[in-house]
This record gives structure tokens, sequence and C-alpha cells, in this order.
């Protein structure tokens, strides 16, 4: 009964199974959720929504560095001269004192600025935590995003390619190579002119220029396992074409588009910071990594490491987590490994 009862089970869900043993994988699947439920809330303004607040000195240092010295910060106390009567040689004179005295009260309504931040802060004097957590919403969606609409693309057109063959793989081989000859380079700015600026064109951009790599892997896994066995069967008994290619065959190939999924999220990443070095990227009044590490160039001359070690850490820590579960994942997917349960 216990044997009939695993044999029952999905593909799905043995790969569920085989995944909650992997304690890697669901660590690395815990740090993965975190990231996500931090988009999410940053997403609806409940996390990181005043990361545009001056809140800090110009670059305020972290709390473990400790506050810098007035000199530091532009603060530089101005000796008052004698006070001597010019109303006869400038007729504005007799404002300046009322000038003066407005803008102390301004000063003392304005809140004051802290001089340490638990991150540290931007030029501007930005929390950059919160500037890391609005540029992970944006720079996880662009990276996931772009690596579904690219993953997606690549593996229904590799499976089309692979089982059916013929003038239909030749007509989709001509398009691979069509892409492939032009350098990817030249390929963004083309789709960059198309779609503009934003995070959807960026999106767009890298869905379009990065499936070429995923489109060549699945059709030679399709080409194999068209010809198996348990595909000749599944025609025998009646299963139509759509059943046999996502049905029966794209399972036991998926482990090949979650490698390359993993491997584009991380490279998209990588692209975005580019593109928005470039101007391509996200508009001017947004946020991502990428123009946090644009921004911690120059920063990093002055001596303020703090943004630059803020990103890159957030950066590393989601990189690595995604790398090693959707490796886990791949695993409890790959049907050799299923096979020695």
């Amino acid at each position: 009964m216990s044997a009939a009862a695993t044999q029952s089970q999905g593909v799905w869900a043995l790969a569920w199974k085989r995944l909650k043993a992997d304690r890697v994988g669901m660590v690395c699947l815990a740090i993965v959720s975190a990231f996500a439920l931090l988009v999410v809330l940053a997403a609806a303004d409940l996390v990181a929504k005043d990361w545009q607040k001056e809140i800090g000195v110009p670059n305020a240092p972290p709390h473990l560095v400790g506050p810098q010295p007035a000199e530091a910060v532009g603060v530089i106390a101005v000796p008052k001269g004698p006070n001597v009567d010019i109303s006869d040689i400038d007729p504005l004179a007799p404002k300046y004192k009322e000038w003066d005295e407005a803008a102390l009260k301004y000063k003392t309504e304005e809140a004051p600025r802290a001089e340490t931040l638990i991150l540290g802060g931007d030029r501007l004097g930005r929390d950059i935590l919160q500037k890391v957590i609005k540029g992970a919403e944006v720079s996880i969606v662009v990276g996931l995003l772009a690596a579904l609409v690219a993953t997606t693309i690549g593996t229904l057109l590799g499976a089309i390619s692979g089982f059916f063959g013929g003038k239909v793989g030749d007509l989709l081989e001509w398009v691979y190579n069509v892409f492939t000859a032009i350098p990817s380079i030249l390929l963004i700015f083309a789709f960059a002119v198309i779609f503009g600026r934003g995070i959807l064109s960026v999106v767009m951009i890298l869905g379009l220029t990065g499936w070429t790599g995923v489109y060549r892997l699945v059709r030679a896994e399709f080409m194999k396992h068209r010809q198996r066995e348990y595909v000749r069967s599944a025609e025998a008994i009646g299963a139509s074409v759509p059943s046999r290619i996502f049905k029966h065959i794209l399972p036991n190939v998926s482990h090949v588009s979650l490698v390359q999924l993993s491997l584009l999220v991380v490279g998209f990443i990588k692209s975005e910071v580019i593109l928005s070095y470039l101007g391509l990227g996200v508009s001017v009044d947004q946020v991502s990594w990428g123009t946090m590490l644009s921004e911690a160039q120059s920063e990093l001359i002055l001596g303020y490491w703090w943004q630059l070690a803020a990103v890159t850490f957030s950066m590393a820590v989601f990189v690595t987590a995604f790398a090693l579960f959707t490796d886990a994942l791949r695993d409890a997917l790959d049907p050799k490994l299923r096979g020695l349960e």
C-alpha cells in the first residue's frame, strides 16, 4: 500500500518531498521568502516609504562607526563681526536683522538631523537601510520578471522546435540565429529606443534579449526525450500533443529551465546595474541596487564606504540564496535522482 501511494504522487509532490529533506535548500527558501516579503511590503508602502526623506546629516555614518567631526559635515563656526551701523551706505541694512531672525526661527523649527543611522546615510542624508529595501523592490522585481519572461520564451520556443522539428524547427532556428548574430548590447539599445525607460521597459528589454540560451538547451532536451518510450506510450494511448509536451516531457526537463532561471536572475540584476548607469534603466525618481552602486562610486573616493557595503551585502545574500535554492529545486526535479528513491 505504501509503495502504491508513493507511486501515485505527482512530480511536484515528490519534488517538494525531496526539497524538504534538503536543509540548505530550505534555509535558502526562507531567505528568498524573506526578501520577497520585503518586496511586497515595500510595494505596498508599508516599509521604506520615506526613503527619499533627508533624515540624517550628509554621509551620516552607521551607528557602529559613530558620528563624524563637525568639520566633516560642513558645520563651520562663523565669527560675528562688530555691530557697525552701515545703513547710510547700504539701504538694505535695516532688513538684515529681520532676515537673520527669520532664518534662525526656520532653523529651530526644522527637525534636527541624525548624526548616525543604522546603516549610514548617503550624500543627501537619506537612510541607506530604507534605500536598500526600496532598491530591492526594483532590482529583484526586474531580475525575477525579466528572467521569467526570458525563461518562458526560451522554454516555449525550445519545446516547439525540439518536439516538432522540420520546417517549424528550421524557422525557430533562423530566429535564434538572428538574435545570437546581433551583439547583445546593440539589441538592448534597439529595444531601449522602443520601450523607453522604466521598470516594465527594463523587464521587456532583458527578457527579449536573454532567451536564447534557454532555447538552445531546452530544444536539445526535447529532441532527446521525444523518442523516449514514455512519450511513445503516451502517444499510443491517445495523449494530445500539448499533453505530451507540457505534462510528460516538460516536467522531466524542467530542471534545465530552473538552472537557467537562476543564472538569468543573477545576470539580469547585474544588467539592471549597467542599464541604470547608462541612463537606460529605472526612472530618475526611483532607486534600485544599480543606482545605489552608481552613487557609491563617488562616495567611496571620499571614504564613505557604507552605502557600497550595504547594497553589496544585500545583493550577495539574495543572489547566493536564490542560486542555492534553485540548485536544490533542480535536484528535487531531476528524474535521475528521483529514480534513486
